[in-house]
Order: structure tokens, then sequence, then C-alpha cells
């Protein structure tokens, strides 16, 4: 599952995030990737479950994505994944290339706005990991591609808390779902699809 092949590419992006903090580059230009942490608790959602369908709403530079491709890479599934900046997405196919996760790994380029209202699947699990104020609007049309036991799982939500704390208290007043903030690296919202 975590071969030498997707380490090795997970540390040489961990190495070029943390040189573009140091730098101070602008969030812009940076891949502005999960913890690593973030990313071993998304591969421990998907890796046990058999053709483990993932949406990614925000694949920027491909980190996550490996973590989740690898990840149901084992027992079947695969992994769409949505980035509208096209640096960004050139950045990420040569990022799934590298893991060797092509079979397992999709990339939808565009507006996540238009882009969702074409895709016409059923997912397990949506990541939700875009820009933050789109949060709400992306949460409903990605929750039109979920069935009851679906999970979304957004990310910043304790490191961004205008606007990220409403959407936390949204999730967690709808009788429709099970939500819960989990405290991990930058928060995440985790929501289960009850009906």
């Amino acid at each position: 599952m975590l071969d030498e092949q997707v380490r090795s590419v997970l540390e040489r992006l961990e190495r070029e995030d943390a040189d573009e903090r140091e730098r101070g580059a602008a969030a812009s230009e940076r891949s502005r990737q999960v913890a690593r942490t973030t990313g071993q608790f998304l591969f421990a959602l998907v890796a046990p479950q058999v053709d483990c369908e993932v949406l990614e709403i925000g694949g920027s530079r491909g980190y996550s994505t490996v973590w989740l491709a690898a990840g149901v890479r084992h027992l079947g599934g695969r992994v769409l994944s949505l980035e509208n900046d096209p640096a960004k997405a050139e950045a990420w196919r040569r990022t799934i290339a590298d893991a060797g996760l092509e079979e397992c790994a999709e990339l939808l380029e565009g507006d996540a706005f238009e882009t969702l209202e074409r895709i016409d699947d059923v997912f397990d699990i949506v990541f939700l990991d875009a820009e933050k104020d789109d949060y709400e609007r992306l949460f409903a049309l990605a929750r039109a591609k979920l069935e009851p036991g679906g999970l979304v799982v957004a990310d910043n939500v304790l490191s961004h808390p205008d606007p990220l704390a409403q959407y936390s208290a949204a999730r967690q007043a709808d009788p429709s779902l099970s939500s819960v903030t989990v405290p991990l690296d930058r928060g995440l919202e985790l929501s289960v699809i009850l009906r």
C-alpha cells in the first residue's frame, strides 16, 4: 500500500511544502497541503473499505490524493480529484504518475461548482479542502453525490474559524447528519449522512 515509490513522493512533497513555508511563499503559490498526520488519517479511513469511491474537492498538487489513492488501491476503489488551478493540476498529474497511482486516481480540472454538476457518480467519502468561503455551497453539491452512510471530511475547521466555525455548527445542528469536529492538525469536521 505505502510502497517505497509512494513514500518517496510523499517525502518530496513534504520537503517542498516546508521549503515554501520557510521562504514565506504566498498562500496562493504554495501547495497548501494537509499535514502528514491528516494524510495518515485519510489513508486509515479509506484503506479498510472495499471498492471505496472518494471525491476530493481541492486536489492541489496531489499530496492528499496520494494518501487517499494509496489507501483505496489495496481493496479496490478510486479517487476523483477536482482542481481549478492549471499549474496545480499539472503538478497533480506529475505527482500521481511519480507515485504510480494513475490507475486509481483521476483529475477533473476546472471550477468545482461546474464539475460537480456534471458528475453522475455516487461516492462513499468526500474530502473537502477548497476555498473556505465556498464550503457551504460545495457541501450542498457534494451531499447530492452521497447516499446514507456516506461521509464528508472537511479540513481546516479549527485553523480557519471564520467562516468554518459556522460550517461545523451547521453540520452539527442538522438532524439528517451525525457530525463531529476532530481536533487533528488544522481540524476536521466528519459528517455522516443519515438520510
